[in-house]
């Protein structure tokens, strides 16, 4: 598997994110992370993992620029800015679909926490570009009136024991009602989804999302 270091350019920042492109690989998934986070966070680093091992390449890009993370420490007003992490999130897929190794290939989106809506948002602003999403302890809330001109199928997982996030979960499917919407709860799990067991779920539910939405050959059934 080929795997690189690129730069994506969105107005006046350049973005660093890892490319990892399986053989023959069927999609391609973008992966919007939370407040705080980035594309070396262990969580989504394992939940990629699983994705290129069922034939899906990986984009797992910082949101933020380093000088912009150091700013949030202190003012934290960047995590909740929606239309900002969207703006990247749109330009970091114009950037794999004019890529000569990823332009061919169907695009998904992977979000957790705040980037759950920025995915949210950027596949409203996209339309049919963007074949599926899934959020992971997401808050899709936070993507407001553009809930309601989502069309890609989305899953939205959340963890059992992650009572708000639940019920913020339950309130966005509402909105989408352009979506094809399906709400997995892992029993026990909490926020970062830290129990064992708990993460190789997400991934499994992920892994078998997406190949039903991105492989035209037709895969998995959702489990």
């Amino acid at each position: 598997m080929d795997s690189s270091l690129v730069l994506i350019s969105s107005d006046t920042v350049h973005l660093e994110g890892e490319l990892a492109l399986p053989k023959d690989a069927v999609g391609i998934v973008i992966f919007a992370h939370g407040s705080g986070s980035g594309r070396h966070s262990p969580r989504n680093q394992a939940v990629a993992a699983r994705l290129q091992e069922a034939g899906l390449a990986t984009l797992l890009m910082d949101l933020l620029t380093a000088e912009e993370e150091h700013e949030e420490r202190y003012t934290r007003h960047h995590r909740f800015d929606i239309q900002l992490l969207c703006d990247r999130l749109v330009a970091a897929t114009d950037f794999v679909s004019t890529l000569a190794e990823t332009a061919h290939l169907p695009i998904g989106y992977f979000g957790a926490s705040t980037g759950a809506a920025a995915a949210l948002a950027a596949a409203a602003a996209l339309g049919d570009k963007v074949e599926a999403v899934v959020s992971r302890g997401g808050r899709p809330d936070l993507a407001g009136g553009t809930l309601a001109v989502v069309t890609s199928p989305t899953l939205l997982i959340v963890g059992g024991a992650d009572g708000p996030v639940i019920n913020m979960n339950r309130e966005a499917m509402s909105s989408m009602i352009s979506a094809g919407v399906r709400l997995e709860i892992v029993p026990g799990a909490t926020h970062l989804f830290a129990e064992p067991g708990a993460l190789e779920r997400v991934a499994e539910l992920s892994a078998a999302w997406f190949q039903r939405y991105l492989d035209t050959g037709g895969i998995a059934a959702i489990i």
